[in-house]
């Protein structure tokens, strides 16, 4: 997400690439799925600059997050990764049978596109 998004809010590509790096597979422990947590930071940089008006800015994005995960979760059932690939993913079995399935190829792509759209609506 902050590599497709990251212009849009003010990152260099380089740097959205890096800042996502730990992401994936929901922080490698298949837990918040990456697509999720990299729309949401994307939704917090989109956000309005807020100085003196911190707490209304933090509560406009924190209701676009809200609104995300809820789009999100209404069309996939989840948020978190290892519910969305159908296996314990945080175990070296988990992760190995989701490798030898090619599960990440099969499902990540679809999740990942319906984030970009959820995202793309709400920004």
């Amino acid at each position: 997400m902050l590599a497709g998004f990251g212009r849009r809010v003010g990152l260099d590509d380089e740097t959205a690439i890096r800042l996502g790096r730990a992401f994936g597979g929901g922080m490698g422990r298949g837990l918040v799925c990456g697509a999720v947590s990299g729309s949401l930071m994307v939704l917090g940089l989109a956000g309005p600059d807020g100085g003196p008006g911190e707490a209304e800015a933090r509560g406009q994005v924190i209701g676009k997050a809200a609104e995300f995960i809820r789009r999100f979760e209404a069309g996939r059932g989840s948020i978190i990764c290892n519910h969305l690939v159908g296996l314990d993913i945080s175990t070296p079995a988990g992760l190995k049978e989701a490798r030898e399935k090619g599960l990440f190829k099969a499902i990540c792509p679809g999740i990942v596109r319906e984030a970009a759209r959820i995202l793309s609506e709400l920004l």
